[in-house]
């Protein structure tokens, strides 16, 4: 959230409670878990199978979305956007 809200021009964030946490989640048909515990997910199979993330990092991700999100509020899109990843997976 730090790299998300520097991107976004933002010098700080409000915390948010568990409670508005399960509020959120109740809100979206989901599980506080999802939101409340950390994970570090590694896409081993899509790895293994030559898929390669656009961005390899966090902050140039996040540096991408902003702009997207810049780009949809002021009503113009970009026509030469490439697909999220270089390769496909069949199956």
């Amino acid at each position: 959230m730090r790299a998300l809200r520097a991107e976004a021009g933002m010098p700080f964030g409000l915390p948010a409670t568990a409670w508005m946490a399960e509020i959120g989640a109740w809100a979206m048909r989901s599980d506080t878990e999802l939101l409340l515990k950390s994970r570090r997910v590694v896409p081993g199979r899509l790895l293994d199978a030559g898929f390669e993330f656009e961005y390899a990092t966090w902050e140039p991700a996040a540096h991408d979305l902003v702009a997207r999100a810049r780009r949809r509020r002021s009503g113009r899109t970009n026509q030469s956007h490439r697909p999220a990843a270089s390769t496909t997976m069949e199956g």
